[in-house]
């Protein structure tokens, strides 16, 4: 079963992946050692917990199909699941990117079909 799934980047590490063609990850990504990806379901609790006041974001998705086995599932936050790649991400398999403007009290705002 494919879903879609999202990364929380800031606008410079999309321009930096899209410049390249490849993004290897944001530095807690390079130090545990795979790409954090948040269900729809999971996205605003993982903005709200580890990106409040971080400025403004983009929130980029992907088909967690197109990784194959380079994509697991493993648990988390209060035992969920969380998509994680063990791979360099293409920038290209975006399905869409969203911005996620910073409000007055430090959270995101979410397009509203989110």
């Amino acid at each position: 079963m494919t879903q879609k799934i999202y990364k929380i980047l800031t606008p410079e590490q999309w321009q930096d992946a899209l410049s390249a063609g490849v993004f290897k990850g944001a530095p807690v990504d390079l130090q545990d050692g795979y790409i954090h990806f948040s269900t729809a379901e999971q996205a605003q609790e993982t903005a709200n917990k580890h990106f409040r006041d971080a400025g403004d974001l983009l929130l980029a998705a992907f088909d967690s199909g197109t990784f194959g086995n380079e994509l697991r599932w493993e648990p988390s936050r209060g035992g969920a699941l969380f998509p994680h790649l063990y791979a360099a991400l293409d920038p290209s398999l975006a399905l869409e990117v969203h911005d996620l403007v910073q409000k007055d009290d430090g959270t995101h705002q979410f397009p509203e079909a989110f």
